[in-house]
């Protein structure tokens, strides 16, 4: 990834907020500044499932959509697969 990825990312973190939450359930995502992190609704406007804001283990905010692990603590946020796709693909040479 060259500068342009690094700078596109900023742009988008700037314009929709730089935390995420989603839903496990049904795969809703939506980012978020911190300053209005208190006045979020918990619950999925989709299907009315939990939204998760940060990690259950480390409390730790979540920076990416397609996070299936934290990236402080590596503790697993979801499961890697949704609607029977990978959420990531993998890195060359894993599985």
């Amino acid at each position: 990834m060259g500068s342009a990825a690094d700078w596109l990312r900023e742009e988008r973190r700037k314009t929709l907020g730089d935390w995420v939450a989603f839903c496990k359930a049904c795969g809703h995502g939506q980012r978020y500044f911190v300053e209005i992190e208190a006045d979020l609704e918990s619950a999925c406007p989709t299907c009315g499932e939990q939204l998760l804001f940060r990690c259950p283990s480390c409390e730790a905010r979540i920076s990416s959509m397609f996070a299936v692990a934290c990236e402080e603590c590596e503790a697993p946020l979801r499961a890697s697969e949704q609607f029977g796709s990978p959420i990531r693909r993998p890195k060359p040479g894993r599985r």
